[in-house]
C-alpha cells in the first residue's frame, strides 16, 4: 500500500510529533509499503512550519519508503497574482520531491495565485494535493465545488488531488451543513446514507485530471457513511482513487485502514486504489 498523506515534525504547540523513525514504524505496523511526506508551509492550520527542505531531509534517510511533496505558499513575493513559482518548484523537482502540497493557503481554489501552481506544476508534470474547507482554514469553494471545477477545466494537463470537508461532503446531494461546509450529522450523530450521487460523483466522471484523496476524517467518514454505495463508487471511480492517513501524531486513530481492506473490493479496484494510482501519479 502507499499512502499519499501523511506529515511528521513539530506542527501544533504542546503536541508529541512523528519523526521519521516514528512514520516509518506507524508504516511497517499496518503494512504500508510506501508513504507520502507533506510539508505545511502555510500558516493557516498549526503553530509551526515543516518545510519543504526538512521533509527531503527526512526522506533521503528512508529513500525507499518516504516520498518527498514540496511546497510554496501561493502569496508569496509581491502578492498580485503575477508571480511565477515554477523556477523554485523545479528546484525542487530536482532535490527529489514527486508532487507539491498540503495547500492550506486560506484562498478560493480558483484565485489567481492559485492558478500559478497550478499552471507551473502542470508544465512540471507533477499533482497538486488541495485541502478544501469552507471559510476556515485550506482551500475554500462553494457547496457544489464550482471554483475547482473551473481550475479542473482551465488546466487538464494538471493532475489535481483533493481532499478534506469541503471536498468529502459533496458525496451526496442535498445533505444539511454546517458553518464551514462539511455534512452536518443528525440528532444520533449520525451521518445517513448516500440518498443521491452528489458532485463529487459527476467531478470524477467528467474530469480525469481530479484525483480523490480519501484520507483523515472527512474521507472515512465520506466513505464509511454508506459502505455499500461506497464500494461501487471506489469501483466506478476506481482509476482516481487514492488511500491515505493524514496520519500526524503518535496514537492517532487510522481508521481508514481497516475500512478499506475490509470493504470487500475485488483485488483490481483495491491495488488501484491502495497502490497502482499513487504509482502511476508519482512516476514511481
Amino acid at each position: 500500500m502507499i499512502d499519499i498523506h501523511t506529515h511528521i515534525g513539530r506542527l501544533i504547540y504542546g503536541k508529541k510529533f512523528l519523526t521519521p523513525a516514528s512514520m516509518v514504524r506507524f508504516m511497517d505496523k499496518n503494512k504500508i509499503d510506501k508513504a507520502v511526506l507533506l510539508p505545511i508551509e502555510n500558516p493557516e492550520e498549526i503553530d509551526y512550519y515543516v518545510t519543504t527542505k526538512e521533509i527531503l531531509r527526512a526522506s533521503r534517510r528512508y529513500p525507499d519508503r518516504l516520498i518527498p511533496f514540496c511546497n510554496v505558499d501561493p502569496r508569496r513575493s509581491m502578492n498580485d497574482g503575477r508571480w511565477n513559482p515554477e523556477p523554485i518548484i523545479k528546484e525542487y523537482i530536482d532535490q527529489g520531491c514527486r508532487g507539491f502540497g498540503e495547500v492550506l493557503a486560506n484562498l478560493k481554489v480558483n484565485d489567481p495565485r492559485m492558478k500559478n501552481i497550478f499552471r507551473a506544476c502542470g508544465k512540471l508534470k507533477i499533482p497538486v494535493l488541495l485541502h478544501i474547507q469552507k471559510y476556515t482554514l485550506g482551500l475554500y469553494d462553494e457547496i457544489g465545488l464550482p471554483y475547482l471545477e473551473e481550475v479542473l477545466k482551465e488546466f487538464p494537463g494538471t493532475s489535481i488531488i483533493v481532499h478534506g470537508p469541503g471536498f468529502w461532503a459533496e458525496m451526496s446531494a442535498g445533505d444539511a451543513r454546517d458553518k464551514y461546509g462539511s455534512v452536518a450529522p443528525d440528532k444520533k450523530g449520525l451521518f445517513g446514507k448516500i440518498r443521491k450521487p452528489g458532485r463529487i460523483d459527476y467531478l470524477l466522471g467528467k474530469y480525469p485530471n481530479l484525483y480523490g484523496d480519501f484520507s483523515a476524517g472527512s474521507g472515512y467518514t465520506g466513505l464509511s457513511r454508506d459502505p455499500e454505495y461506497s464500494k461501487g463508487f471506489l469501483k466506478r471511480h476506481a482509476q482516481q482513487l487514492l488511500f491515505g492517513t493524514d496520519y500526524l501524531g503518535p496514537g492517532q486513530e487510522t481508521p481508514i485502514i481497516e475500512f478499506i481492506r475490509n470493504i470487500g473490493l475485488d483485488q483490481k479496484t483495491f491495488r488501484l486504489v491502495t497502490e497502482d494510482n499513487a504509482r502511476r501519479l508519482l512516476r514511481l
